[in-house]
Formats: C-alpha cells, sequence, structure tokens
C-alpha cells in the first residue's frame, strides 16, 4: 500500500464515506476508487486529484532528495 492508497482511506474512513460514496462525491468510478486504495502504480493524476479535491489536498510536484 502507497502512501497515497493509505491516506485515501484514511480520510474515506474519517469522513464516513463508503467507496461508493466516494466515487459519486468526486465524480470518479468505483473500480477508480478501488484501484487508488489498493496502491495501483498507474492512476489518471487528474482523477487522483478529483478524489483528493473532497478532502481539501492536491497531488504536486516535490523535490526527491538523494541519499548518497
Amino acid at each position: 500500500m502507497t502512501q497515497l492508497s493509505r491516506y485515501v482511506k484514511e480520510m474515506r474512513k474519517q469522513f464516513g464515506l463508503t467507496q461508493v460514496d466516494l466515487s459519486q462525491k468526486s465524480g470518479v468510478g468505483l473500480r477508480f476508487v478501488r484501484e487508488l486504495e489498493q496502491g495501483k502504480e498507474t492512476l489518471r493524476l487528474d482523477k487522483v486529484n478529483q478524489v483528493l479535491a473532497l478532502f481539501g489536498a492536491a497531488m504536486a510536484p516535490k523535490k526527491i532528495e538523494h541519499v548518497d
């Protein structure tokens, strides 16, 4: 499970939403919500941001810190 998938699942539960509720409120399919929460590696960023917007969040670029 990825950090993103954990975040979405935790926030969904905090808001008292089922996966069906989350898909309906965010405008994405139930299959997408399931794949997101399962940590699928290839997801459409626009749809990820549709889901995250419900929780006041968005995906954004972040500098990668390299450890030598």
